[in-house]
């Protein structure tokens, strides 16, 4: 069983940042449907892809709620800088914000995560 730390990076205003996400999302979906132990982060500019993404109307919704239940959490830091606390919280997305108010990549890799970046 492999285990994978999916972190999207991705920002929102672009093709190809819905491309990445969608390639993140993807990856997530493939590595669950494998019973893989698969972690979906947020981190940057791409915390703002959470309320997009759960938006019913979004055409990656459907794609996001395969996957939602994998969705480890959201940078802390991040969404506050990018203005959208309000709105991950209100999709019940943890804040992530162990090192610094980040997520820390280092306790994921030393539990033995790989970390695919988008």
């Amino acid at each position: 069983m492999a285990k994978v730390v999916v972190l999207v990076l991705a920002d929102v205003e672009t093709h190809g940042d819905m491309g990445r996400v969608a390639n993140a999302l993807a990856t997530a979906k493939e590595l669950k449907e494998a019973q893989d132990d698969v972690k979906l982060i947020f981190d940057g500019a791409a915390t703002r892809w959470i309320p997009k993404l759960a938006d019913p109307e979004n055409k990656l919704h459907g794609l996001y709620a395969a996957v939602q239940d994998r969705v480890a959490g959201a940078c802390e830091f991040c969404a506050e800088a990018f203005g959208v606390t309000d709105s991950v919280k209100q999709c019940n997305v943890p804040f992530l914000g162990e090192y610094e108010g980040h997520p820390s990549l280092r306790s994921l890799i030393v539990q033995g995560y790989q970390i695919v970046t988008f």
